[in-house]
Parts: structure tokens; C-alpha cells; sequence
């Protein structure tokens, strides 16, 4: 999983998140960045209110919260959502010794390559060099 200053960094380049179901989050409070959580159409789902999208709690287990605005949560695209960001820029893969190698083209005939333990950051980093 992505790191939540990753995610953080997504947002200030400008990467928009539209929520669906199975997305991950946190909020972005100092006591509730530990805690992820999911969309669902049985917990927390997508909202509207006065035209604002809002995050809805809704079940047992989120009874102390009831909404939060898009800007009090952050994103943290999975796996599937980097490559798709990256789209047909993504060149290659590679599993390292210590981690993951993406190389990708930002521009036509121009190769770069970023490294990381974790796949999802390496894929949230070549994001954040386009």
C-alpha cells in the first residue's frame, strides 16, 4: 500500500480522485491516518450533499463518524489505479533483490525508471514524475 505522504503528494500534483466502491483511504487527522478504510456500498459510500461529494459511514463499527468532505480524505490508489494513471507510458516491471523497478516513458523516446520496496510506491512515484 501506498504511503499516506505518497498519496498526499498525488493530491498536490494535481491527481483528482473520484471514489468507487473498493477504494482505500484515510483521513487526514493526525489520530486517523493509522486507519484505512475502504468504500462500500455496505459501510462508507459515495454521497451528495448541496452538490458537494461527501464520504458516508454508515454500519456499527463507523457509528462515531457520520461524513467527511473529499478534502479531509486521502486516496491511496491501489495497485491497478497507479498503472492506470501511468496508462501506455508504463513500459516494464521488474522485480528487484530489495524491491520494484517500474520504467516508464513520460514522453515519446524518453525512458525513465524509479525503484522501491513497495510495488504500489514505485507505480505512485513514476506517477509523480509525469
Amino acid at each position: 500500500m501506498i504511503t499516506v505522504q505518497l498519496a498526499r503528494d498525488l493530491v498536490a500534483a494535481g491527481v483528482l480522485w473520484e471514489p468507487t466502491a473498493g477504494d482505500r483511504f484515510v483521513i487526514d487527522a493526525d489520530q486517523l491516518t493509522a486507519q484505512v478504510f475502504w468504500v462500500s456500498d455496505l459501510t462508507v459510500e459515495v454521497q451528495t450533499y448541496r452538490g458537494q461529494p461527501l464520504l458516508g459511514f454508515n454500519g456499527t463499527t463507523e457509528w462515531a463518524l457520520d461524513s467527511v468532505t473529499l478534502d479531509q480524505a486521502v486516496w491511496l490508489p491501489r495497485e491497478d489505479q497507479l498503472r492506470e494513471l501511468l496508462g501506455n507510458r508504463l513500459v516494464a516491471v521488474r522485480r528487484l533483490e530489495d524491491g520494484w523497478e517500474v520504467a516508464f516513458e513520460p514522453e515519446p523516446d524518453v525512458r525513465r525508471t524509479v525503484t522501491d520496496a513497495d510495488l504500489e510506491c514505485a507505480y505512485a512515484r513514476a506517477v509523480l514524475t509525469l
